[in-house]
C-alpha cells in the first residue's frame, strides 16, 4: 500500500478526502478528462483552473455529485475516524480546509448551516433569507432546496445528523427525532 497508515488521522483524511473530491470533480466532464488532468497538470498544484460557465442544469448535477461526495465522507471519515476523547479536530471542519481551497481553485462555495439541531459554530446559524428558506425545507422533509440568482446556482441538500452525532448537537433531546443539518453548495452559471 502506498500510504503511510501512521500518518495522523486527520491528514489521512484529507487526503482521501482530496482524492475523493478529485474524482468527483472530473466525473462531470469524462468527455473531455484527458484535456482537463493535462490542463491541471500544466497549472500545478493549488492554481486556479480556468473554468467555463455552465448551465443551470449542469451545475445542479454537479452540485448534487458533490453533496453527495462530501456527506458520505462526512459520515464515513466521523464514524471511522472521529474519538472526542482524542482531540482530533472534527471531520467537518476539516472539510471547511477542503471548502477554502474548492473555493480557491474552482470558484466553488460551501457553507454549513443548522437545521433543526444545534450549530456547533454560530456561523452555521441560517442568515440570509435564502438560508432561512432553505433550513425551513429541509426541516419539513424537502432533501434539497435550491435558487438561482445573480449568475450563481445555490443548492442546499440535508445532512443526516445519526444518534452519535445528538450527543453533541442535541444534548438535551427529549425524542429521536431525525435531524439535519444542511450544506449549501453555490457555483457560477451561465443564466441564458
Amino acid at each position: 500500500m502506498f500510504l503511510n497508515l501512521n500518518l495522523p488521522r486527520f491528514i489521512l483524511m484529507a487526503l482521501v478526502v482530496s482524492g475523493v473530491l478529485t474524482i468527483a470533480g472530473f466525473a462531470a466532464e469524462t468527455t473531455k478528462k484527458d484535456q482537463v488532468c493535462e490542463k491541471k497538470a500544466a497549472a500545478g498544484d493549488g492554481e486556479k483552473v480556468n473554468q467555463k460557465l455552465v448551465s443551470i442544469s449542469e451545475a445542479r448535477e454537479q452540485a448534487r455529485l458533490l453533496h453527495e461526495t462530501l456527506h458520505s465522507t462526512l459520515l464515513i471519515v466521523h464514524r471511522k475516524y472521529y474519538r472526542e476523547d482524542e482531540k482530533l479536530p472534527i471531520p467537518s471542519s476539516v472539510l471547511d480546509d477542503v471548502f477554502e481551497e474548492m473555493q480557491r481553485t474552482r470558484n466553488i462555495n460551501f457553507r454549513w448551516i443548522s437545521v433543526n439541531a444545534e450549530a456547533m459554530n454560530i456561523d452555521h446559524e441560517p442568515k440570509t433569507d435564502f438560508e432561512k428558506n432553505a433550513a425551513e425545507a429541509i426541516s419539513s422533509g424537502k432533501t434539497e432546496f435550491e435558487q438561482v440568482e445573480k449568475g450563481i446556482y445555490r443548492h442546499v441538500g440535508r445532512i443526516c445528523l445519526p444518534s452519535q452525532c445528538l450527543k453533541c448537537h442535541m444534548p438535551n433531546r427529549r425524542s429521536t427525532d431525525t435531524r439535519f443539518a444542511g450544506l449549501i453548495i453555490s457555483l457560477p452559471v451561465n443564466e441564458k
